[in-house]
């Protein structure tokens, strides 16, 4: 992923924080830029087109919700990864309903914050270039002929048991709030436990142990994330 310098836009508006993001990314060979506020990622964004953005949501004069909300308006697909407070779940479902790609967790380990990047990252390339047959450890999905497999045997799902699927496939390693799915799925609003008896149904039948899901996970409080191997 990294033969050609992969560059990321570190959009914070405090200096330690720049700092220790700098410092960590370039040690795994990655470009790094950096913006203070709103008006200054605008600005890089036009200039340095990133591969991806670390994006702090208090910001102070742009909010970091705003900043995600004008870079999808204006139909910029770069992959936004959202720093956030522990305490600012309805922040977090707001920046992914919005558009964002994924977030951490303040404080946030190197580890966490590198595997955060490279599912995005590889989210990304997954959609320029989508491949008709999904696979991740002993599941697949084939998108065109819609069929379902585990340990190579076929798995009969409900028509709202694949599409939850095909969606969490189709944005495989990101988060997908419960607002997002039961809009792409129902159409609309519907009761939120819907969506949790069909996710449960889902994980009986792919899953090996469904009280320890290794595919779908469960963000709490936020939605689900379709794990990539």
């Amino acid at each position: 992923m990294n033969a050609v310098a992969t560059n990321i836009l570190v959009v914070d508006d405090e200096p330690a924080i720049r700092r220790l993001l700098r410092t960590s990314l370039s040690s795994q060979n990655f470009r790094v830029q950096e913006a203070a506020d709103g008006r200054q990622a605008l600005a890089e964004v036009e200039r340095s087109h990133p591969d991806l953005i670390i994006l702090d949501l208090g910001l102070p004069d742009i909010s970091g919700l705003d900043l995600i909300r004008i870079l999808r308006t204006g139909g910029n697909p770069v992959p936004i990864l959202v720093l956030s407070s522990r305490v600012d779940e309805k922040g977090k479902v707001e920046a992914l309903d919005l558009g964002a790609d994924d977030y951490v967790t303040k404080p946030f380990g190197t580890a966490e914050l590198f595997a955060r990047i490279r599912a995005a990252l590889r989210h990304r390339l997954q959609q320029q270039g989508e491949q008709p047959v999904f696979r991740s450890g002993d599941l697949s999905v084939d998108l065109v002929r819609r069929i379902v497999r585990v340990r190579g045997a076929e798995v009969k799902l409900s028509p709202k048991e694949y599409d939850i699927l095909r969606l969490l496939v189709a944005h495989a390693g990101k988060i997908l709030t419960h607002r997002m799915l039961m809009s792409e799925v129902w159409g609309g609003e519907t009761d939120v436990q819907y969506l949790r008896i069909y996710i449960r149904q889902l994980r009986q039948k792919i899953e090996a142990s469904p009280e320890r899901p290794r595919y779908i996970l469960t963000e709490t409080g936020v939605g689900y994330r379709l794990n990539v191997d």
